[in-house]
């Protein structure tokens, strides 16, 4: 596994190995980012599930300003310290080593906002609707800002719940992805 573009174009990524963590493939992450195309640059993006860091590490050689990880596997986040401090990421990214849910009452707590919020969490466990409550995703992002779910191609995700509303679904292979943004407050 390898960063695809980017300043840290064709850097390596160290894995885990087994089958514990389901790193998003070289391609898919292409084509994740040619869809993104330039909000990436000065982003500040959240890696939710985020394994090895693959994604947010692939933001970052791509231009965006800060990544955040939360990763609750030990073995995973040890993987992913490493990748960060062998491409040099550490002054410019943040690991969170508890669960999901744990981290983001975290970082609503501390005011914290992304640009992007990207999820690649375990398929067929009902992750997505949990991402939409107002008090989760919605409650991270900025004004403008995306949740970007991937899924098994064979999963259905809400189109809307609370405060985020479907816009794009793009598929790459097995994977898909989900775009959600803030729904447009209502004018009266």
């Amino acid at each position: 596994m390898r960063v695809v573009a980017g300043g840290l174009r064709g850097r390596r990524l160290r894995s885990v190995p087994g089958r514990t963590t389901r790193p998003t493939t070289e391609r898919a992450r292409a084509a994740l980012f040619d869809w993104l195309g330039p909000t990436i640059c000065g982003a500040r993006v959240l890696d939710l599930f985020a394994g090895t860091g693959a994604i947010g590490i692939e933001a970052v050689s791509r231009g965006a300003a800060h990544a955040t990880f939360v990763e609750r596997d030990r073995r995973a986040r040890g993987i992913l310290r490493e990748n960060l401090e062998v491409l040099d990421l550490v002054s410019l990214t943040r690991v969170l080593g508890t669960e999901v849910q744990r981290a983001i009452r975290r970082l609503v707590g501390e005011g914290e906002r992304f640009d992007l919020v990207f999820a690649d969490a375990p398929h067929g466990k009902g992750w997505t609707a949990r991402l939409l409550r107002p008090t989760a995703a919605p409650s991270l992002l900025c004004e403008g800002g995306a949740l970007v779910v991937e899924l098994d191609v064979r999963e259905t995700g809400p189109e809307a719940t609370g405060a985020l509303v479907l816009c794009e679904s793009k598929r790459y292979g097995d994977t898909r992805f989900d775009w959600y943004e803030l729904k447009a407050e209502m004018e009266g």
